[in-house]
């Protein structure tokens, strides 16, 4: 196994240990200038991912530190991309959809992917240049990585069929989303939409449990990395409703624009 990607899932591991240490437990809301919420679990996780990354010299852009202006980041080659805890709002309705993010992009292209899912205990993985995704159910965040790869099973996406299945954001349904639905409704087809929170939308769709992931709503670049890089893994491509190309990253504007995840252009 690639051994950053192997750092990576050991980091989302322990990162997810520390998580649920929290979600188990009474915690406090704040709310950052934006109006995002942040919680302890976010700061406990992020410090975790930062002593597994930190060491491999490979800069690190995550939604918990300070970001680094773009006049150095315009420099890097690569870097790691992090949400320490994506779905904080999920968190907060303990609804056990929140996930830890953790990718490398390479000039602006995700490599390698990792979602965990503390609270199913569910780890995605994948390397891209090997065109490989896996989704591992473990029994505990201690697992060993040895343990979590003997427990993968490859994933690939949905093959065609009558029902379009539409991936739908829990908390950030948007009324544009519900107009492409209309609008697929328009073309004949049998539309149902699938709700999901933070990243496990990229994963139902990599894992051929939906179709199509429409987002027509703010995301920034620490969101969708890690499911950029699953879903390229197996053959998905993550669009640009802006530019008509795949989405890139370590941008000037972390800001990223609406995007499709789908099995080719829409």
């Amino acid at each position: 196994m690639n051994k950053n990607l192997e750092i990576a899932i050991k980091a989302s591991l322990k990162a997810g240990k520390e998580i649920m240490n929290v979600y188990d437990s009474v915690f406090e809301v704040e709310y950052k200038d934006d109006k995002s919420p942040l919680t302890e679990a976010d700061k406990k996780a992020n410090d975790v991912i930062n002593k597994f990354l930190i060491p491999t010299e490979i800069p690190i852009i995550s939604e918990e530190n300070k970001q680094i202006d773009f006049d150095v980041r315009k420099n890097w080659s690569k870097c790691w991309i992090v949400d320490p805890v994506d779905g904080t709002k999920e968190f907060i309705k303990r609804n056990g959809e929140f996930t830890v993010n953790i990718a490398l992009v390479n000039k602006g292209v995700p490599e390698l992917g990792v979602i965990y899912v503390p609270a199913l205990k569910t780890l995605y993985f994948s390397d891209v240049k090997q065109n490989l995704a896996y989704k591992s159910i473990i029994n505990e965040h201690d697992v060993s990585i040895e343990k979590a790869i003997q427990l993968s099973t490859p994933i690939k996406p949905k093959s065609h069929s009558s029902l379009v299945e539409v991936v739908g954001s829990r908390s950030h349904m948007s009324q544009e989303t519900l107009d492409f639905v209309e609008h697929l409704k328009s073309l004949g087809k049998d539309v149902e939409i699938v709700s999901k929170g933070s990243s496990l939308k990229f994963c139902i769709v990599a894992e051929g449990n939906a179709d199509i992931y429409p987002r027509f709503a703010p995301t920034m670049e620490w969101d969708t990395a890690a499911g950029h890089a699953i879903c390229n893994a197996v053959g998905l491509e993550v669009i640009s409703k802006e530019t008509d190309k795949p989405l890139l990253y370590n941008k000037k504007n972390l800001l990223n624009p609406w995007f499709i995840v789908s099995k080719g252009k829409n």
